[in-house]
């Protein structure tokens, strides 16, 4: 029974979620130190909201805090925020009563350290963006066969070890040319820019400006307006490589190419030898073949020209005229054997009929030619009288005789 009367008098102390949280809300409101308070930290989670709100959180290596800048507080904002800046806020902390849990109501945002050399690369970022010369059609291609590499950095440490090794691993056949820069301190812009010049001058293939990794402040070199106006005018390709592949700068944005790192730009430089010689070997297979195919091609064009020529050759012609003139003069051949064996022919029929006809054929059959003394013929007693010389043929010879007496 004890127990259950101090239980009652416990219960009576309760108290609803909203007065407390008015209580913390009314602590936190009297306390002088939340007004008026300056927060350093790095931005993170930072969102701007479709009313003009903009939520962040601010924090450093001990903790986080939740942060709201309101519409109405934003004229105490002249840059754009991103997580990852450095930043002042200044404004009060409070309570809010609905979630319970404090924030501070941000009335200004200042830019602090780095944060202040990030809001100065971003503008430089702009203008030069705005001067085109970031522009795609601004970016020379990167000679795949090179002979000599330019290098712009210093001469100590890992990043010129690093492009010599691989270059040389790559191609040994490649000369590098140094020229030893400063990258860092009032001495690295100018040093940058003249060794840029200086490489140009020298008609090298490809060059690299660039240095090792560190801090925004270590790389900012690389973020002035002469180092990329010298790129950007430079007619020798250039690639930058400069810090780790998370670091940008600004030469990387005019820079003909941008490497993560300088080992990674020695290799973006520097073609490996057994690649070229692969491709070398390939294009020499494929010459061959070409070639191979080309000489069969052209054969079989000599070869059909040859055809032609010796059917349209005077020589041909000729042979073909030869020809023909002798064939004519087999047939003509022919023809007068022919006519030749016809008229023989004819001939023997001739003779046969004439044989016939003829006196001596008749001598031959008992006959006999009488002719006077002067050859002429006697047909008739009329044509001789007593004493006439005669001659009297007959199949083996002649008979002289004298007419003796005419009987008719």
């Amino acid at each position: 029974m004890e127990a259950f009367r101090s239980r009652v008098i416990e219960i009576r102390n309760v108290y609803t979620v909203g007065q407390v949280n008015s209580y913390i809300k009314n602590m936190f409101s009297q306390d002088y130190f939340m007004r008026g308070l300056f927060v350093k930290g790095e931005v993170s989670n930072c969102k701007y909201h479709s009313s003009g709100h903009i939520y962040f959180t601010l924090k450093d290596s001990k903790g986080t805090i939740g942060c709201v800048m309101f519409a109405g507080s934003r004229s105490g904002l002249s840059f754009r925020m991103s997580d990852g800046q450095q930043v002042i806020v200044g404004g009060n902390v409070d309570v809010y009563e609905r979630d319970g849990k404090y924030q501070l109501y941000a009335k200004e945002i200042v830019l602090d350290g780095s944060g202040l050399l990030y809001e100065k690369f971003e503008q430089l970022k702009r203008e030069l963006e705005e001067c085109g010369m970031f522009a795609p059609e601004y970016k020379r291609p990167i000679p795949r066969f090179i002979r000599t590499l330019g290098v712009v950095t210093a001469d100590t440490g890992a990043a010129v070890r690093d492009i010599i090794q691989i270059a040389g691993r790559r191609n040994p056949y490649v000369q590098i040319i140094l020229y030893p820069a400063a990258v860092q301190g009032s001495e690295a812009v100018p040093g940058i820019v003249r060794g840029i010049r200086a490489l140009e001058r020298l008609k090298v293939d490809v060059m690299i400006v660039g240095r090792g990794g560190g801090s925004m402040e270590d790389l900012w070199a690389f973020n002035e307006r002469e180092v990329a106006q010298a790129i950007f005018d430079c007619s020798v390709p250039v690639i930058s490589a400069v810090g780790h592949e998370t670091d940008t700068t600004i030469a990387d944005f005019v820079a003909d190419l941008r490497a993560p790192t300088p080992s990674a730009a020695a290799e973006l430089a520097v073609t490996d030898i057994r690649e070229i010689s692969g491709e070398m070997a390939a294009f020499r297979d494929t010459l061959e073949g070409l070639i191979m195919r080309k000489i069969e091609e052209k054969r079989g064009q000599a070869r059909y020209v040859e055809l032609r020529l010796k059917a349209f050759s005077p020589a041909g012609r000729i042979r073909e005229r030869k020809m023909q003139t002798i064939s004519l003069e087999e047939r003509l051949q022919e023809r007068m054997e022919r006519l030749l064996e016809k008229k023989r022919h004819e001939l023997a029929l001739y003779i046969e009929r004439m044989k016939g006809l003829s006196p001596l054929e008749k001598l031959n059959s008992g006959y006999a030619y009488v002719e006077d003394g002067e050859g002429h013929n006697i047909r008739s007693v009329k044509q001789v009288k007593e004493g006439s010389q005669l001659t009297v043929r007959v199949k083996d010879g002649r008979i002289g005789a004298q007419v003796t007496a005419i009987m008719e």
